[in-house]
């Protein structure tokens, strides 16, 4: 099992909690779980960074090939399945579409492709105007926390250490 980032965590932690001027120890660890094997975006992720024109941008044009995982024959078998599922539950039309072709689709599909757990700061919704994350991963029994679950469960330490 490994971890497969949306968006947003990059996103959220750089414009909020993590920003790379006062947590660059958050962004180191990614790159430590990375190398480990337990951490991963996917490529669809990894192209919303790079269309972007700040650090986060030049942190995700930095990463190896690997960390930002194109889909594989696996993740395109589970596409239909995905498809139908977000077809045959009550959202609107133009969000059934939207989310057909945005990452959030892909990263879904990666993490049931794999047994991967998608990180996110979306929640369960019951809305039909858009399909959230979660709420395709139940669709799809997949599991999925929040950043904060995920870090506590890795139990990361972001520990300052002695001021030169």
């Amino acid at each position: 099992m490994a971890y497969l980032l949306d968006a947003n965590v990059f996103i959220q932690a750089k414009n909020l909690q993590y920003g790379f001027d006062f947590c660059p120890a958050f962004w180191d660890w990614l790159v430590v779980k990375h190398a480990e094997g337990s951490l991963f975006s996917i490529q669809q992720v990894g192209d919303e960074l790079r269309a972007g024109d700040d650090e986060l941008t030049a942190w995700a044009e930095a990463r190896a090939e690997g960390f930002f995982l194109p889909p594989d024959a696996a993740v395109l078998s589970v596409l239909p399945r995905l498809s139908s599922w977000a077809n045959s539950q009550s959202f609107r039309p133009a969000a059934v579409s939207m989310f057909l072709q945005g990452a959030d689709y892909w990263l879904v599909a990666f993490a049931a492709a794999h047994g991967h757990v998608v990180v996110t700061h979306e929640v369960a919704s019951d809305a039909v105007s858009r399909i959230k994350i979660p709420n395709a991963c139940i669709g799809m029994n997949v599991c999925f926390m929040t950043p904060y679950q995920m870090l506590r469960l890795e139990r990361a330490r972001f520990v300052l250490g002695r001021a030169e």
